[in-house]
């Protein structure tokens, strides 16, 4: 029964149509149902020591952000010279430093403007430098306890198998080695494996994402109404796409070139930024989202447009613009929206937004950046450095610096060092009170609220004893370090499938069954299980930050394997001989 709900669970992360967190709560209750896990036990998961620490970490990690640490460091990002190798190298160290220490997808998000800023700058394609720091973020979360929820996961296993959790920096010696010549390849021959998809219009003033859907209406200053969609094509002369017309509210699906146009109809074009700003220009055309704001309102009559990446914690995830009234709500319009792999057949207030969305946006130039993050998106238009925050750098870092101490010198365990941290943070007026509970990534805490327990039950049942032996199965036929690669290569090809979280929760119990069965130190098993849970490299599935480059990197699926794949490699001929040198079988 265990295994029969773990290979469902195993088909919907693929899946990736039902979110993680409710895949999760879904093997939850089906094995409460099962009698697997007792009832009174079900949630808590939720009250378990990593999720608190994982919850800390988060509101932590926001604060630093919000003094403006990462921010201040960029500024110098931006004055490094041009070679390509040298940006990369800057960019990817800042990222892996701040990762040890905040949320992955945080430290990324910082400075993925930066790094667009950078590509513009000199004219060279983002998708040079947006995949390097995705997979930075990754490697630097090998580092420390707190890089990344599996090491936090695997501390708390260890925990309960030796009576001592792993330390604050017992990551540091096989995750530095690993960070330093993961850095090494990345920055000198990894970009160079990576598409140089050049966008005509990088020096316009937004950063340009092809096949942009929008939908703009025939109105009588056009002069359109009365031609056919052939010859609005050809007079608009650039590169665009008829999807759909909408008239009388119906929709028509790619209508014919002989149609003749009316007045009144919507017409669903694709296009990139630049083309479309030149087809409204030339054909005098309304975008159906560009609505007028009230000109007594403060500061209408200054609006401005941005791009904004959607983030995984974002509350227009799963909602569509007409659900979320998001221009009596925010204030904002919805002008295009990109998505990358996948075609948009909806209309646009009825497309469901998804991680890593790219949205053209239009509001009051003084709100529409505090709108794009209140709303859980990433500004990708050229933005000032937030400098202003500088003069809380010193105790932003000096409340961190003393959650690490109490821990390191054993006065407080993690989770209340940094639980105590993250209040800390608030009562000082680092980070606002109302950004408290936003910054938390809620559906990474329900996943593993609802994982550990399910992990349990795999150990409990016999389920993870019974996968051990047949991996013991092998141990007379080969040495142990063969064993301990094999554990190591199945996590990593689990993470870049599933949450990196889930892949440690099950896959721990596991390594722990074989370190028993051959009779050897469950250490090296346990670190083999953290490293190989940071590894997604080869999917834009396998982890947040690698969803969150995708669409502003123009990537595709299979992009990601061509500096991923040998990436993966490096570290496991790395991280085999660092694990058994500093954790001896």
């Amino acid at each position: 029964m265990v295994f029969g709900t773990l290979f469902l669970v195993l088909i919907l992360f693929v899946w990736g149509k039902i979110r993680h967190d409710f895949v999760a709560l879904i093997a939850l209750f089906l094995l409460v149902v099962l009698g697997l896990i007792p009832p009174v036990t079900a949630f808590e998961g939720f009250g378990h020591p990593a999720v608190i620490t994982v919850a800390s970490i988060l509101v932590v990690g926001k604060a630093l952000e919000q003094s403006g640490l990462i921010d201040y460091l960029g500024r110098w990002v931006l004055k490094t010279g041009k070679n390509t190798s040298v940006q990369i190298l800057v960019l990817c160290t800042i990222v892996t430093t701040a990762s040890a220490f905040m949320n992955n997808v945080g430290a990324l998000a910082i400075m993925m403007p930066v790094a667009i800023h950078l590509a513009r700058q000199n004219k060279k394609p983002p998708s040079l430098y947006l995949m390097p720091i995705a997979f930075a973020s990754l490697l630097g979360g090998m580092i420390t306890l707190i890089g990344t929820p599996p090491n936090i996961i695997i501390a708390t296993f260890r925990e309960d198998e030796t009576g001592e959790a792993f330390g604050m920096f017992d990551f540091s010696p096989v995750g530095i080695l690993v960070a330093l010549v993961g850095l090494f390849f990345i920055s000198l021959f990894g970009w160079r494996f990576l598409p140089t998809r050049m966008d005509s219009g990088m020096n316009s003033d937004l950063f340009n994402i092809d096949e942009y859907i929008t939908e703009v209406e025939v109105n009588r200053e056009s002069g359109v109404a009365g031609k056919s969609v052939e010859e609005l094509i050809r007079d608009s002369k650039i590169e665009m796409q008829i999807l759909g017309l909408v008239r009388d509210n119906k929709r028509m699906h790619a209508p014919a070139s002989r149609e003749i146009l009316k007045m009144g109809d919507i017409i669903i074009v694709e296009t990139d930024t630049t083309d479309l700003d030149q087809f409204l220009k030339n054909s005098k055309l309304n975008l159906v989202g560009d609505k007028k704001f009230r000109k007594d309102a403060e500061g209408s009559d200054e609006i401005a447009i941005s791009e904004a990446i959607v983030m995984s914690n974002s509350s227009l995830i799963g909602n569509t613009t007409s659900g979320l009234r998001m221009r009596s709500r925010y204030g904002v319009n919805l002008l295009a929206i990109a998505r990358k792999e996948k075609k948009i057949t909806r209309r646009m207030d009825h497309v469901i937004f998804q991680m890593g969305d790219v949205l053209l946006l239009q509001g009051r130039s003084h709100l529409l950046n505090e709108t794009i993050r209140l709303i859980g998106c990433l500004p990708l238009a050229r933005r000032k450095l937030g400098l202003g925050y500088k003069r809380k750098i010193p105790l932003a870092v000096s409340i961190f610096a003393a959650s690490i101490v109490l821990v390191i010198t054993g006065l407080l365990p993690v989770q209340i060092a940094f639980a105590m941290a993250a209040v800390g943070m608030v009562l000082f007026n680092i980070l606002p009170i109302k950004e408290f509970y936003n910054s938390i990534d809620w559906p990474v805490i329900v996943l593993l609220g609802a994982m550990i327990p399910v992990g349990q039950a795999l150990e409990t049942s016999g389920g993870a004893e019974l996968m051990g032996s047949y991996v013991l199965t092998l141990s007379d036929a080969v040495p142990p370090w063969v064993i301990l690669t094999l554990i190591l290569v199945i996590t990593m090809f689990l993470s870049d499938l599933i949450n990196n979280a889930a892949t440690v929760v099950l896959m721990a119990p596991i390594a722990l069954s074989v370190a028993r069965g051959m009779e050897l130190s469950t250490d090296p098993f346990l670190m083999a299980v953290a490293i190989g849970g940071s590894c997604a490299f080869l999917t834009p599935i396998g982890h947040q930050s690698n969803t969150l480059v995708m669409g502003p990197g123009s990537y595709q699926f299979t992009d990601y394997w061509k500096m991923g794949l040998p990436l993966e490699v490096i570290v496991l001929l790395i991280g085999i001989p660092s694990i058994l040198f500093f954790w001896p079988l």
